[in-house]
C-alpha cells in the first residue's frame, strides 16, 4: 500500500521485535520451547535491536542462557483452566426452547430441543419430542439462538497458549485455520485433543511456501526455486502433519504447477495466496482450494489486464520486503480496480464457482489498511492481546499505515475499500463460496476471536445477506476445510460445536457478538466461564516480561 512507504528496516525489526516480546514475556512460557534451534530463531529476531526499548526490556529480563536452560511457551499449569462445571466428555445436556439457526438453508425454527451426548448432536426436535434421559443437564434457554460454532478461516495465532486459544473459544469461534504452520500450534491440537488445553480444534498449514527471494522472513518460510525443491516442500509438509500446504504471492507459474501436482500426487491440499505471477482463473483450474484477501481477482478482471502483468513481471522486490511488495500491488491493485470489467469478472466468478475456489476476502484486513483513520488505538479489546503486542500495533498505526498519506492517497484508499466490498457482493451474488477470515494475529488491531465479528458485519455491509454472511464462517468454512461431514450446522450426528445467542443474528448480524454460552468438545462454557476466562485472558494479556 502507498502509505506503507514509510515503513523501513526499523519499521520491520520494531514490528518483529514486539511479536518476539510476546513471545517470551512470561517465566512460565519460557519453560515450554524444548528445542534449542527454536530458542535460537527467536534471540535471533532480537539481534542488533538495541536502540528499541521493547528489546532493552527483554534483554534485561531474559538472558540467553536462562532462555536456553528454561524454554519457551507456558506449561500445562499456566494453561487457561478448564471451566470447573464444564460437561465431561460422556455428559448428556439438552438445550431446550432454543431458536436453532442451522445454517443449512432452512428457516430458523423455533421452541427447539436440541440433546448432546458427549461430543455429538444426539437429538434435535421441537419441544417435546426429543426424549431427554434421567440424568441429562438441562438448560431451558426461551429467547436465545443457537447456531453452529463458529469458524475463522485465516489466523495466526498470537504465541501464547494463555490467549489465542481461549480467546476465540469465548467469542464462539470453535475452529480455526493456521495460516502458517510451526511445532507449537501441532503441540497446542494435540494438547486440545486430550483434553489438556482449552481451545478450539485447528487445521494447520504447512511452513508458507514462496518463491527465491521471498517477500517474507526467510527463517519462517520455505524458499522454491526449482521443481525439484517445491517438490520437497509438499513432501516436507506431508511428512510433518500439516493438513495443507500454504502458497504465497512470489511463487513462479511453473512451480505452482509442481505445487498443484505434488501436492495431488500426495493427497494434500494446497491453498493461500494467488501468486503475482498466476492467473486467478488459473490457480482456481490447477485446485487452489482458497484465496486470500482477494489477491490477484483485480487483474483477472481489467481491461488493462496484459499491461498489469507485465507490470507485476517487472517488478524487483529484495528477499523479506514484504511491504515494498504491497506498496508495488497497491499501485496495480488501484490502476486494475479502476479499469474493472463487469464481463470479464462474470466469466472469472463463473470459473470460481464452478471450481468451488473458496475466497477468504479478509476484508477488515483492509478496513485497517485502508481505512486507519477510523481504527482506534484505544479500542478496548485490546486488553485481550500481549501489552508488547498492542504497543507494536499502536506504534505501527501512527508511524505506518497513517504516515505521509496525503488527501489524495486517503481519498484513494477509502475508494478501493468500498470497491473492495463492492467486489464481494458480486462474487457472491455470482455463486462463489465465501469463507470468512481475519488475519487475526497478524495483522494491527485484528483481535483474535473479536475480529472474525468484525469480517461477519464487513461481509453484510459488502452485499451478503446476515444468513449468507453466518455460513461463511460455518458450513461454507467446514466445506473450505473438508470438515463438512462433522462441523458447519447444526445436524444429528455432526460434532456438537455450537454457540448459544442471547439475540437473533440474522436479525443483526452484530448479534453473534451477544454469546450466552459454547460448547465445544463435551463441554459447556457458560456465560459465568466467559466471564471468568476473560479475566483470565486480560491478566495474562497484562502480564509484564517476567523475571527467569
Amino acid at each position: 500500500m502507498s502509505s506503507m512507504l514509510a515503513w523501513g528496516s526499523e519499521a520491520r525489526t520494531r514490528w518483529a521485535a514486539c511479536r518476539t516480546a510476546a513471545a517470551l514475556r512470561s517465566a512460565s512460557a519460557r519453560r515450554r520451547l524444548r528445542r534449542e534451534a527454536d530458542i535460537s530463531d527467536m534471540l535471533s529476531t532480537l539481534a542488533n535491536l538495541d536502540n528499541l526499548d521493547i528489546v532493552s526490556e527483554i534483554r534485561a529480563e531474559t538472558s540467553r542462557r536462562t532462555v536456553l536452560r528454561s524454554g519457551l511457551l507456558m506449561t500445562a499449569a499456566a494453561a487457561p483452566s478448564v471451566p470447573g462445571r464444564a460437561a465431561a466428555a460422556d455428559e448428556t445436556i439438552a438445550l431446550t426452547g432454543v431458536t436453532v439457526v442451522d445454517a443449512t438453508g432452512r428457516p430458523p425454527r423455533r421452541d427447539m430441543t436440541v440433546l448432546v451426548r458427549g461430543q455429538r448432536i444426539a437429538g434435535l426436535g421441537r419441544r417435546g419430542t426429543v426424549t431427554i434421559p434421567a440424568g441429562a443437564r438441562v438448560l431451558d434457554l426461551p429467547g436465545r439462538f443457537v447456531i453452529p460454532g463458529l469458524c475463522d478461516a485465516h489466523v495466526h495465532s498470537v504465541p501464547d497458549e494463555r490467549i489465542s486459544p481461549p480467546l476465540h473459544l469465548v467469542n464462539g469461534i470453535t475452529t480455526v485455520r493456521e495460516m502458517s504452520g510451526s511445532p507449537l500450534l501441532h503441540q497446542w491440537r494435540e494438547r486440545t485433543r486430550h483434553g489438556e488445553l482449552l481451545g478450539p480444534r485447528s487445521v494447520i498449514a504447512s511452513r508458507i511456501v514462496d518463491g527465491a527471494p521471498t517477500i517474507g522472513d526467510p527463517a519462517v518460510f520455505t524458499e522454491v526455486a526449482t521443481a525439484d525443491q517445491a517438490r520437497a516442500a509438499v513432501r516436507q509438509a506431508r511428512r510433518e502433519g500439516a493438513d495443507f500446504v500454504k502458497v504465497y504471492s512470489r511463487l513462479p507459474r511453473d512451480l505452482h504447477r509442481v505445487i498443484a501436482d505434488e501436492a495431488r500426487r500426495c493427497g494434500i491440499p494446497f491453498a493461500g495466496h494467488c501468486s503475482d505471477a498466476v492467473a486467478l482463473t488459473a490457480a482456481s483450474a490447477a485446485g487452489q482450494r482458497s484465496i486470500e484477501h482477494l489477491y490477484g481477482i483485480w487483474y483477472d478482471t481489467s481491461t488493462r489486464e496484459p499491461e498489469l502483468r507485465a507490470r507485476i513481471a517487472a517488478m524487483r522486490i529484495e528477499r523479506g520486503d514484504y511491504l515494498h511488495w504491497m506498496r508495488e500491488t497497491h499501485h496495480l491493485e488501484w490502476d486494475a480496480a479502476t479499469s474493472y470489467n463487469p464481463r470479464k469478472a462474470a466469466r472469472v466468478f463463473a470459473t470460481l464457482a464452478r471450481n468451488r475456489t473458496r475466497m477468504v476476502p479478509t476484508l477488515t484486513v483492509y478496513q485497517v489498511l485502508d481505512r486507519p483513520e477510523e481504527v482506534d488505538p484505544n479500542d478496548e479489546r485490546l486488553r485481550y492481546v500481549p501489552a508488547a503486542v498492542a504497543e507494536g500495533w499502536r506504534w505501527a498505526l501512527d508511524h505506518v499505515i497513517r504516515a505521509g498519506r496525503t488527501p489524495q492517497e486517503i481519498a484513494q484508499h477509502r475508494a478501493l475499500l468500498d470497491r473492495r466490498q463492492m467486489l464481494v457482493g458480486a462474487m457472491a451474488d455470482a455463486g462463489v463460496p465465501i469463507v470468512a477470515g481475519t488475519d487475526a494475529g497478524d495483522v494491527p488491531f485484528q483481535v483474535p476471536g473479536f475480529a472474525l465479528h468484525d469480517e461477519l458485519a464487513a461481509l453484510v455491509r459488502a452485499g451478503l445477506s446476515p444468513v449468507r454472511a453466518l455460513r461463511a464462517a460455518t458450513i461454507e468454512a467446514a466445506r473450505l476445510l473438508g470438515l463438512d461431514h462433522l462441523l458447519g450446522t447444526v445436524e444429528v450426528g455432526k460434532l456438537a460445536d455450537l454457540a448459544v445467542l442471547d439475540a437473533d443474528p440474522l436479525a443483526d448480524i452484530r448479534n453473534t457478538t451477544r454469546i450466552h454460552a459454547v460448547l465445544t468438545r463435551g463441554r459447556l462454557i457458560t456465560a459465568e466461564h466467559r466471564a471468568r476466562m476473560l479475566a483470565d485472558i486480560a491478566r495474562a494479556a497484562a502480564e509484564p516480561p517476567a523475571a527467569p
